[in-house]
This record gives structure tokens, C-alpha cells and sequence, in this order.
């Protein structure tokens, strides 16, 4: 045979590929339309319960929209110049900033405290780390009520306690700051664990060495842990942050359950601990204003963007000074 006659695996004889290989356009269509269609149930969904119900908000933020009412008319930025102008809700706004200061500050710091010491080889420690799991399963409207009987004025435990020590009573829902402590206090026990288990995940993917270099440089654990530890977890600070943000920025249960009645969404007798999403519910709910509980929904959005990336600088900030 010649070596003319001889077939050149390296030729390509169809489709341009070596061997006279072709490669069925169904297998190239495949890799093309393929990884659209794995991603594609998530853009449904989110198309259907979140981008479909952000629309339709801005829409009847617009409007005069009532069930009360048969006919809706387009009233424009109506709704949000009443908004600026409504003391109620600057009342319910600074409540519920109020109440995320109060509750998340301490509860990302007991958490971070609480995972550290969860990080150690202690004996029974896996016991202590699933312990500190049971607030997450616990229902929140049952955590509101046992707290509700722990903060009542007259047979509550809290109260008890003080009395013990010879002070007074405190009427822990008459007043704006005790209330907020109460509500800040039910936020903390259920959360608190959430957040030091996450803590807690980050830091055994530190390498020991470092804790080992550290101490045979003399360090101390107390440096260790902010010269080490606190840099090195600071992207899960920054979620815990924006999560605690979006969170304490809608709550919403824990307040509403801590009182009783017909009037529980007004937030006490004068508003004292009314959040944005209660007084949100009480305009759309009580008094059919569906227009302008959407002006309201809005501003939530706004407002929790906007604090989102402020804590999202700030911590980005500390942890660069450290």
C-alpha cells in the first residue's frame, strides 16, 4: 500500500474533526442550552415571588387602591409626600432602629464570644454546640409568649427577680426603653445560637497552625483571637451583619406578640415599641389603605438597602483597622 492510500488520523475527513469524527449537533446543541436550563427553575421562581410582587408594589404605591373602594385611581407620589409627613410612621420607624440597635449589636457579640469558646477541645463540648441549637427549632410566636409572661407587670419572673433584691416592679410594656429591652432580649435567645453556629463553621476551617506559630510567638488567646481569628472571619461577619439587618428591620412577631388584644399591631398605648412592618399591617389591614401600605413596603426596601451597606462598610472598615 502507499502511504498516500493511508488514512491520516490527524486529516479531518467530516465536520472538521480528526478520524472523520462528528461530533451529533444534538450533543453541541446540549452544551449550549443546557446550563440555562439548570439555572432556569431559580429565575422562575424568582420572577413569580420576587421581581412579580416588587412590580406590583411599585404599581399600587401609585394608586388609591382600597378594597373599600370599587374604583382605584393613579394618585402618583401622593403617598409617599403623606408618608413624610406622618408621625406615625417616623414613630415606627425609629422603634424599629431602636430595637436593631438594641438587639443586634449584643447578639453578634455573645454570638462571636460563644463560638470561641465552642472552638475549643473541651470535654462534651459536642453536647453544648447542639444545645445551643434548640432556640433556632422553637417557634417564634411561643418564644414571644413565654417571654410576654416572663416580662408580665404583675406575676411576670422578671419582676420577681427584682423584687428580691428590694426594687420595684417595672411595668416593662408602659415605657419605650424597657419595652424595647424585652423585645430585644426575645430577639437575642433565639438568635444568638443561629449566629455562633455559623461563627462557629468558620472558625474550624482556620488553620491551627496559625493558633500554634501564634503561642510559641507568646501570644496570648486574647490576641489570638482578634489578631487572628476576628480578620480572618470577616466575610462571615458581613453576612451575619446583612442578615441581622434584613431581619431586625422587618420584625414583626416578637413585638406584635408581646402584647395582647384587638389593638396588639398599634405597638402599645402609644406606639412605644410599633415597628414599620406592624404599622405597615395596621394601614392595610384596619384601615383599608392599600396604596399607601405599598408607599410604606417601599420605604421598608429602601431603608433596608440602605442599611445593609452601611453596616456593610462599617464592618469592612473595623476589620481593615485590625
Amino acid at each position: 500500500m502507499k502511504l498516500k492510500d493511508r488514512a491520516d488520523p490527524h486529516v479531518s475527513t467530516a465536520g472538521g474533526r480528526p478520524g472523520g469524527l462528528r461530533r451529533p449537533s444534538w450533543a453541541r446543541l446540549d452544551q449550549k442550552i443546557s446550563p440555562y436550563l439548570y439555572v432556569l427553575p431559580f429565575f422562575v421562581l424568582f420572577a413569580i415571588f420576587g421581581l412579580y410582587p416588587l412590580g406590583y408594589t411599585v404599581w399600587i404605591s401609585l394608586t388609591d387602591q382600597s378594597p373599600m373602594s370599587p374604583e382605584t385611581s393613579f394618585v402618583g407620589a401622593e403617598n409617599f409626600t403623606r408618608l413624610l409627613e406622618d408621625s406615625r410612621f417616623w414613630n415606627s420607624v425609629g422603634n424599629t432602629i431602636g430595637m436593631f440597635i438594641v438587639a443586634t449589636i449584643p447578639q453578634l457579640m455573645m454570638a462571636l464570644i460563644l463560638a470561641n469558646w465552642l472552638n475549643r477541645r473541651l470535654r462534651g463540648i459536642g453536647f453544648f454546640r447542639m444545645a445551643i441549637a434548640i432556640p433556632i427549632v422553637t417557634s417564634t410566636a411561643v418564644v414571644a409568649l413565654v417571654f410576654g409572661m416572663f416580662f408580665a407587670r404583675d406575676y411576670g419572673l422578671a419582676n420577681g427577680i427584682l423584687e428580691m433584691f428590694g426594687m420595684e416592679r417595672i411595668d416593662w410594656r408602659a415605657s419605650r426603653w424597657t419595652s424595647w429591652m424585652s423585645i430585644a432580649s426575645m430577639v437575642d435567645w433565639r438568635w444568638t445560637g443561629y449566629n455562633a453556629l455559623i461563627y462557629l463553621a468558620a472558625m474550624q476551617a482556620i488553620s491551627r497552625d496559625m493558633y500554634e506559630a501564634a503561642e510559641l510567638d507568646g501570644a496570648s488567646r486574647m490576641r489570638q483571637f482578634w489578631q487572628i481569628t476576628v480578620p480572618l472571619l470577616k466575610p462571615t461577619i458581613i453576612f451575619t451583619v446583612t442578615i441581622s439587618t434584613i431581619y431586625g428591620l422587618q420584625l414583626f412577631t416578637e413585638p406584635l406578640m408581646f402584647t395582647s388584644g384587638s389593638g396588639a399591631l398599634s405597638g402599645g398605648s402609644t406606639g412605644q415599641f410599633q415597628t414599620i412592618t406592624m404599622y405597615l399591617v395596621q394601614v392595610m389591614r384596619t384601615y383599608h389603605q392599600w396604596g399607601y401600605a405599598g408607599a410604606i413596603a417601599l420605604v421598608l426596601f429602601l431603608l433596608i438597602v440602605v442599611m445593609s451597606a452601611i453596616n456593610f462598610l462599617l464592618v469592612r472598615r473595623i476589620s481593615s483597622d485590625r
